[in-house]
């Protein structure tokens, strides 16, 4: 699901069976960058640090608590962040999860790879004796077998390329008296580069302050609705406000 804020209103679905697509982000993190950038995006792991290599996770894990073996922890900080996911064992095609965050044609050298391109990343909470507490849950919720921990100290994409994400949309609108509109996009492909812009705060010329945004263009395109067959590029649905007139 994607959140955020609309840069411009939803188009008219036009007769090329295609739309386009544009909002804002406010916040820069994992995802909103993976959205944004249009190209792959990666994660810049911790290097020539201490608990810069990764350390097995333990079955008794969930969503929001990786249990470690004793002293494991010691390497990571709350307010860090990690990313999860396996070992990188030479295989090709999609790699990473929950969603690919890569397409390799051919193998590689790297037993970190499919960490510096997952998406499933969490913030660290609280170091225990245990292991480490998330603020929120994994994407990819408990962390499968084999899966191991690496901390991480950025975000890192590239233009060019080959490998492009696709992805789905649930935009929410919400009515003051607690009414809402969805508008579901099936298929949503980028459309350009990442860009980046300011939005005034307080203040003019030296000294103002600013808030820097993510902006993201995508196509939306349309799939075959199993129903009846018919051709969709997206879905609205209502909800009424509790109470109100039908």
């Amino acid at each position: 699901m994607m959140t955020g804020i609309p840069a411009a209103p939803l188009e008219q679905v036009r007769e090329s069976l295609d739309a386009e697509v544009r909002f804002e982000f406010l916040s820069w993190t994992k995802l909103t960058m993976g959205l944004a950038t249009g190209s792959q995006h990666m994660n810049l792991l911790t290097a020539n640090a201490n608990g810069a290599q990764a350390v097995a996770v333990q079955s008794r894990s969930t969503a929001t608590s990786i249990v470690l073996a004793p002293s494991d922890g010691s390497g990571f900080a709350a307010g860090s962040i990690v990313a999860i996911d396996n070992d990188y064992a030479g295989q090709t095609g999609f790699v990473g999860s929950p969603i690919s965050g890569a397409y390799l044609r051919q193998p590689l050298n790297d037993v970190d790879y499919i960490r510096r391109i997952t998406f499933n990343v969490g913030l660290v909470a609280q170091v225990t004796k245990d292991g480490l507490t998330l603020a929120g849950p994994l994407p990819g919720g408990a962390p499968g077998t084999g899966a191991k921990v690496q901390a991480v100290c950025g975000f890192v994409d590239r233009l060019g390329g080959s490998f492009y994400q696709e992805w789905s949309g649930l935009f929410v609108m919400e009515g003051s008296q607690g009414e809402r509109i969805f508008f579901h996009y099936p298929r949503l492909q980028p459309l350009k580069d990442a860009e980046e812009s300011a939005i005034p705060l307080a203040g003019k010329g030296k000294g103002s302050l600013e808030r820097i945004v993510l902006k993201a263009q995508f196509r939306a395109l349309p799939v075959t609705d199993r129903i009846d067959g018919e051709r969709v590029l997206c879905y609205r649905s209502f909800l009424p406000a509790p109470n109100a007139l039908v």
